[in-house]
């Protein structure tokens, strides 16, 4: 099967590993995904209460394609390329230097 991208994601490093039904390249952390990526940050904060204190997870911005996978924004790059879903100001471009955004999708 053709993997292509599905949507934005974000993964929060917080070293847990007994989370369940993550992405299945995930064994620590949680991805979160949205339309753009502001709405993963929204929902997360969302999760967590107003009061709750913010902790400082690392995280890495990427996306989630059709094989359960999370990919960082670099390899959604290639993997939305290949599949010519790439749209607007970086369509048929082979390379970006920030990688893929929600943006170049939709």
């Amino acid at each position: 099967m053709k993997e292509y991208i599905l949507c934005a994601a974000i993964w929060f490093c917080d070293g847990v590993d007994t989370y369940v039904h993550q992405p299945k390249n995930i064994h620590s952390g949680y991805v979160v995904c949205g339309r753009r990526h502001h709405n993963c940050f929204t929902i997360r904060a969302m999760l967590q209460g107003p009061k709750k204190e913010r902790s400082n997870e690392d995280h890495v911005q990427g996306f989630l394609t059709n094989l359960d996978r999370f990919v960082d924004r670099k390899e959604a790059y290639k993997i939305a390329f290949e599949n010519d879903q790439i749209i607007g100001p970086n369509k048929g471009r082979s390379e970006n230097s920030i990688g893929l955004t929600s943006e170049d999708l939709y």
